[in-house]
């Protein structure tokens, strides 16, 4: 008799869910960037372009008349990217160069070819991510989670830091998530040598863009360069790519997950947004103010993370920037 009772609770929820979906699909899709800016003779950078809200903030930021340089891991991918974006809008200026955040060299290689071919960057959007993938190392030995989401950004926006004053006004957008509520920074053990859980890695390392962005906003004070951070809500796409769980359950629960364009909406508001323009050091979500965990405004432990961070890519701010 329970199974029939079980059974009768599962169409009738799943009666509800398709009822209800157009009001459920309206209420996820969060906020819609409002702002009809133009970034004519701006240039754009954005990291892990080549898909999802990375691929939306590439075409939405070149419709509004920005170079928007595309930085990928997988140039083909890339290409293949910028080539659908060009075919329904021939006019966009989009280009793609390669970039492996899971590499200082090439990182550093990305920096000086940049700095060789650009005279001006506006916007950098700090997008690209990894999340709850197994236990790996970059080519520098860095935990990848941490190595990838955090110090590979944190290097390549150091690098590019003056070319972004001399631009000024200008913008470094940090794509963080809701995850750094759930997250620490283990300085004891920031690359978990001692223990490993890919979902606290993920956490970690989307706390440390949230602590970056703020440092940094710090640090760039009255420079005329702004940083923020932003969480860019549930986003059915491939990040969740390593774990069958979370496959699983965005499957499931589609209905109630953003689509990439939902989700870059957050990333283009602070990217463009005028009401923006002298705002730096905070957080957003659905292109609105949004709560910063305590361990996320912690002014001590971010200074401690620019050190630490600084020590393990061997740069120093106050001498080399």
């Amino acid at each position: 008799m329970w199974l029939f009772y079980l059974f009768a609770c599962l169409i009738a929820a799943t009666f509800l869910v398709i009822l209800f979906a157009p009001f459920i699909r309206r209420y996820a899709a969060g906020g819609v960037c409002k702002s009809s800016a133009r970034l004519d003779g701006k240039t754009v950078l954005i990291t892990g372009a080549n898909t999802g809200i990375g691929k939306e903030t590439a075409l939405d930021l070149a419709t509004r008349g920005a170079h928007v340089v595309m930085a990928c891991r997988d140039v083909n991918k890339g290409e293949e990217a910028a080539a659908s974006i060009r075919a329904a809008h021939p006019d966009m200026r989009v280009e793609v160069r390669q970039l492996d955040l899971a590499d200082t060299c090439s990182i550093r290689s990305f920096a000086r070819e940049f700095l060789a071919d650009f005279s001006q960057l506006h916007v950098l959007v700090n997008n690209a991510g990894v999340m709850m993938c197994p236990y790996t190392k970059t080519t520098d030995g860095f935990e990848t989670h941490i190595g990838v989401n955090h110090l590979g950004h944190f290097l390549l926006t150091l690098l590019l830091v003056d070319l972004l004053k001399r631009s000024a006004p200008a913008r470094v957008v940090v794509v963080s998530s809701l995850a750094h509520n759930f997250g620490w920074i283990r300085f004891h053990d920031l690359h978990s040598r001692g223990s490993y859980n890919s979902g606290l890695a993920y956490c970690q390392s989307k706390l440390a863009n949230v602590l970056f962005a703020r440092e940094l906003a710090r640090r760039l004070k009255g420079s005329n360069v702004t940083v923020n951070s932003l969480h860019p809500g549930t986003v059915n796409s491939e990040l969740a790519r390593h774990s069958t769980l979370m496959m699983i359950f965005f499957y499931v629960l589609s209905v109630f997950l953003k689509t990439p364009r939902e989700g870059a909406q957050t990333s283009v508001y602070c990217a463009v947004a005028e009401e923006l323009h002298a705002i730096s050091g905070k957080h957003f979500s659905d292109c609105a103010p949004a709560f910063v965990a305590p361990q996320g405004r912690s002014q001590e432990t971010a200074r401690r993370l620019w050190d630490a961070s600084c020590e393990l890519l061997g740069v120093q701010w106050d001498e080399d920037f």
